[in-house]
């Protein structure tokens, strides 16, 4: 009977960053919001984010940043709640904030800001945040009905905002999914995002030998491309230009890498074998590159032979290996190493003006469990406060 349950207008499962953002907006609606997660405390991606600094959005938010099987999908969001928005929410907080690179805004100080300032939102709307408990069942009748460990409530408004599967350790979970299905919902299959790549056979004992190495590169599949730093790991690469490139591979896939992106190595080395006539191949790649990375490569390209005495034909080699060195990942690092989720929840089923899915009136789904995912630097966070608004405004 629902005269046994605690009755509100809307309950969010999950209380993370589109969980809250949805919470304070329709609770300043003027809506009775509750706010359920199995974690013993809200924000848990938050807090980890940048470092714990919190890169919570970017300056440069398009939707061409995001990946979806409907690309159009994230636009009515993003225009409609923008990075303005969370900019101007964030110094009406007075956080102090400043831009890192490629307009990535962080908190000068802790990821704990955002976290209170979202916080304090919820409790001004008169929210009520319930945590450390887990949701048993969601069934829907006149009204929704969410079974819990401690209690049942019911609501005429339930959002699905648990997030994916990325980062295990803080209990991500595929719950969204299963109640996506569970209501009829289609699920693209989701796959670790903006995570390190990992290698085997020589390319994996050139990564090994190379841990720790960074340095700037284009890192290239298909029409995609990004220019940042990649690093080298004991078991692969890593480093933002991976990150952001591994969220549009597939499988059986080569990266083109370029090494050296300001320079014409064929140039370059026609000139030193004329300048540097004495020097190793080693030396002369190390102007340009890190020490370890030039030796490496001059290793593959020539022993011990000087400048002079390289046919031409090795120096062609050697520049097409720094402008398109090729590596075919073997896989990824996986979920525990995944910043983000890619694929989810099937847009085809919800409305892009509020989140809503549309063969079941009054669930909607938000944030990372969407399938809609943004490149590195804050935008997935700016996806959160924007499908979590527009939801919060139609709840």
């Amino acid at each position: 009977m629902f005269s046994a349950m605690e009755v509100f207008d809307v309950v969010i499962l999950g209380a993370g960053a589109a969980g809250l953002m949805c919470a304070m907006t329709a609770g300043q609606r003027g809506r009775r919001v509750l706010v359920l997660d199995h974690a013993e405390r809200p924000g848990a991606k938050i807090l980890i984010s940048g470092g714990g600094r919190c890169n919570f959005t970017n300056l440069e938010v398009t939707p061409e940043r995001f990946l979806s099987g409907n690309p159009h999908f994230c636009k009515s969001a993003l225009s409609r709640y923008t990075q303005r928005d969370f900019i101007a929410l964030v110094e009406r907080h007075r956080i102090a904030y400043h831009e890192k690179t490629l307009g990535q805004l962080f908190c000068d100080g802790s990821a704990r800001e955002i976290l209170a300032m979202l916080l304090a939102e919820c409790a001004a709307a008169g929210v009520e945040l319930r945590l450390g408990l887990d949701v048993v069942e969601v069934t829907r009748g006149d009204r929704f009905r969410v079974e819990t460990s401690r209690g049942i409530f019911a609501a005429g408004a339930v959002v699905l905002a648990t997030g994916g599967l990325s980062i295990p350790k803080l209990r991500a979970s595929g719950f969204a999914y299963e109640m996506a299905r569970r209501f009829g919902l289609a699920v693209t299959i989701p796959r670790p995002g903006l995570v390190p790549l990992t290698v085997t056979g020589e390319a994996l004992s050139m990564c090994q030998s190379l841990s720790g190495v960074s340095l700037d590169a284009v890192v290239s599949c298909g029409h995609q491309s990004f220019r940042e730093n990649i690093l080298f790991t004991h078991r692969g690469l890593s480093g933002p230009a991976i990150l952001q490139i591994s969220s549009y591979l597939s499988e059986d896939d080569t990266l083109t890498i370029d090494l050296v992106p300001t320079l014409d190595a064929q140039k370059f080395l026609s000139e030193r074998k004329r300048t540097r006539p004495k020097a190793e191949l080693k030396s002369v790649l190390a102007e340009v590159l890190p020490t370890r990375l030039a030796h490496a490569l001059a290793e593959s390209a020539s022993r011990g032979v000087t400048m002079a005495n390289l046919p031409d034909r090795v120096i062609m080699a050697a520049a097409a290996l720094l402008k398109r060195w090729q590596v075919r990942p073997s896989g990824s690092e996986g979920w525990p190493k995944a910043e983000v989720t890619v694929g989810g929840i099937d847009t085809t089923g919800l409305s892009s003006k509020t989140m809503e899915a549309r063969s079941v009136p009054g669930l909607y789904i938000i944030g990372e469990a969407v399938d809609v995912t943004g490149w590195l630097g804050g935008y997935n966070f700016q996806w959160a406060w924007s499908s979590g608004w527009i939801a919060g405004q139609a709840v």
